[in-house]
């Protein structure tokens, strides 16, 4: 193995999780480093957890970081906890993993042994597994220009954020909705038109049509890596887990710069999708995230096949 640094959410230089490291410890660390990856991790997360702590004490809502904390589920505590997923070995006093599902005793040290998780989260893999590399084998789609935000609110006074301005009034928001083409893929997104909205879309997305409609151009899509990231949890690495929410918040704050609101004073320049520069600059954007999350995808999927084939 070649010398330098390993890149952000691997194991020397490796991706924990993968093929290769699923049965025997790929690394072992010394109780010093564990504890010091488990401080940067906590250091790392910390920059948008610690805010929302705060925030929530003050009440005071967010309109685009929120979202983060509230429809994905995974509470900032949980996303603060280190884990070092499969294939590593956890030398000197480790015991406060062992409180833990799937963590066990190996020699000198502890260590998360894959076959012995409840069999829930084989169903769980199989599933993600499925979906995500259905999405992985297709395109990018580049053209939604993120008017899934302006169909949630077209042709209602009862706006998602209704103490936030939108940015063209309703009736600009409208004509905006009515002059472009309308074409999400991406069912949790959809599910939240409005009923004007859901005729001008140019599919019907359910539940059960997940695996044949995701594509990874899709900006939900790509954030809810972070769901399939904590959903396969303790299996996923948490600086795996940290890499997809980092992802998670830059593209959220895409998906609301270029949503029909007015989010400047909160430092959030529009990208003015209703122009034809503002369309190019979201999908440029688009395509970038889709390049970023693509590596994350494929790691994902990793963890998905260690899941399923250890026993």
């Amino acid at each position: 193995m070649s010398g330098g640094p390993a890149r952000p959410g691997t194991v020397g230089g490796m991706a924990p999780g993968t093929i290769e490291d699923r049965r025997t410890p790929a690394l072992v660390l010394d109780e010093p480093q564990w504890r010091a990856r488990a401080a940067t991790h906590r250091e790392r997360v910390g920059r948008w957890t610690a805010p929302h702590r705060e925030r929530r004490r003050r009440h005071e809502p967010h309109p685009v970081l929120d979202f983060l904390f509230t429809y994905y589920s995974l509470r900032p505590a949980r996303l603060e906890q280190w884990r070092p997923g499969p294939g590593v070995l956890l030398r000197g006093d480790a015991t406060q993993f062992l409180g833990s599902p799937g963590y066990v005793r190996d020699g000198e040290g502890v260590r998360l042994d894959v076959a012995a998780l409840p069999e829930r989260l084989r169903t769980t893999a199989g599933f993600v597994h499925t979906l995500l590399t259905a999405t992985a084998g297709r395109a990018p789609r580049l053209g939604c220009f993120g008017l899934h935000e302006w169909a949630m609110v077209y042709r209602t006074d009862a706006p998602r954020h209704g103490a936030v301005p939108l940015r063209l009034g309703a009736a600009g928001t409208d004509a905006v909705v009515e002059s472009l083409p309308v074409h999400c893929t991406h069912y949790d997104a959809f599910r939240f038109f409005t009923a004007a909205a859901r005729p001008r879309n140019a599919v019907t997305p359910e539940r059960a049509d997940q695996v044949d409609f995701e594509q990874p151009g899709c900006l939900h899509a790509t954030m809810d890596l972070y769901k399939w990231a904590y959903k396969l949890a303790p299996v996923t690495p948490s600086e795996l887990l940290a890499d997809c929410f980092a992802l998670a918040v830059d593209v959220r704050e895409l998906d609301m710069r270029a949503s029909p609101y007015d989010l400047a004073d909160l430092g959030y320049p529009p990208v003015r999708i209703e122009t034809s520069a503002g369309r190019a600059e979201y999908a440029r954007a688009q395509a970038g995230f889709a390049e970023r999350g693509a590596p994350l995808r494929a790691r994902l999927i990793d963890l998905c096949e260690v899941v399923l084939t250890t026993r």
